[in-house]
């Protein structure tokens, strides 16, 4: 399965607002070994084919979010820009009180339109979730889960998502 018309075979009442935890133990975590995910909503788009504006009925749309699956290593660059990091990888955690591990990172990227060296910042931003390697305690390259949407500081396309 995978796209935003799938969310119409989905029960009614349906929400899918996971959190970061569940997206990387729920939905990554079991992408990455190959196991069934249930519901199977969050579809696989190679990032460097697409521009940001040009996701809406290739990922899952939850609200003012889109979700996708991408390879770790493929490239960040588009057709028109490219996905630069903003800021300090973040942990993932999961259980709670005095019981948490860490599972996974998140990655902040703003994408940018144009070369890197005279790229100009859009209000487009992704979060990239990266499981860790229980073994090693390094990022394991085989998926990584994206969350994007539209900040509604600026606007730059007339397609943009408003995040609430």
């Amino acid at each position: 399965m995978g796209g935003a018309s799938d969310s119409n075979l989905l029960p009614p009442g349906f929400h899918f607002f996971p959190s970061d935890e569940e997206l990387v133990v729920h939905f990554l975590r079991r992408k990455a070994s190959l196991l069934p995910c249930q519901p199977d909503i969050v579809p696989t788009v190679c990032m460097n084919h697409h521009d940001p504006w040009e996701l809406n009925g290739k990922a899952l749309e939850a609200g003012s979010q889109w979700y996708f699956f991408s390879h770790a290593k493929q490239s960040r660059a588009t057709p028109n820009g490219y996905w630069s990091s903003v800021c300090a990888d973040e942990t993932v955690l999961s259980g709670g009180g005095g019981c948490s591990v860490v599972v996974g990172l998140k990655k902040t990227l703003v994408f940018s339109t144009g070369e890197p060296s005279d790229g100009a910042e859009t209000n487009w931003i992704m979060h990239e979730y990266h499981l860790l390697d229980g073994r090693t305690g390094g990022s394991s390259s085989s998926s990584s889960a994206s969350s994007i949407h539209s900040s509604s500081k600026k606007s730059h396309h007339p397609n943009t998502v408003r995040s609430s």
